[in-house]
């Protein structure tokens, strides 16, 4: 697969014939908060071209479930433990089309988005994924889109719900969805 890089995110209709989908999903926390990964998630993820996991998976074995529907990205989160944090990076990146997406667990969430509009700055993010809050938010700031897919077993609050998300991504235009299970 060809990828490049671009700066510009379009915001007028895209043609979504020619697209890729990316599942997204975070705070599993599995096997200490849930057992295992909701069916619905599985449902969800069925037919995406790839999953973005943004850490405190707490244990491999998630990756490796996620990985019989489509090839994952993943992250390390601050509750995974040496096994996870030594196998996988704190901060990724996959480009799609020319688009270029970030994934870091928590960029400094509790200090606002100041530190991940310098992340996505510095990396050239036209996407960037996040984790850690447990509650689900997509934020569209100047050309950049912040996304945080909530979590799907783990939610702070009976308002905030379990959650994923999907990124649907044609060569015009990036468009989130957060689903709520």
């Amino acid at each position: 697969m060809m990828f490049s890089e671009q700066s510009i995110v379009r915001k007028e209709k895209a043609n979504f014939s020619s697209y890729k989908t990316i599942g997204l999903i975070s705070d599993t926390h599995i096997p200490k908060r849930a057992r295992y990964i909701p069916n619905k998630v599985l449902e969800i993820f069925q037919n995406v071209d790839y999953i973005i996991h943004a850490g405190d998976l707490v244990e491999l074995a998630v990756l490796d479930e996620l990985e019989q529907l489509a090839p994952v990205l993943a992250v390390h989160g601050n509750m995974d433990g040496p096994e996870v944090s030594g196998a996988l990076p704190r901060l990724n990146s996959l480009k799609v089309f020319d688009w270029k997406i970030g994934v870091m667990h928590d960029p400094n969430t509790l200090y606002g988005f100041s530190r991940m509009r310098e992340i996505a700055k510095q990396n050239g993010f036209n996407a960037f994924v996040y984790g850690h809050t447990h509650v689900a938010l997509v934020k569209w700031e100047h050309k950049t889109l912040y996304i945080n897919p909530g979590t799907p077993t783990d939610p702070l609050s009976p308002m905030s719900g379990p959650s994923v998300a999907l990124l649907k991504i044609s060569k015009e235009t990036v468009l989130p969805e957060i689903i709520r299970l």
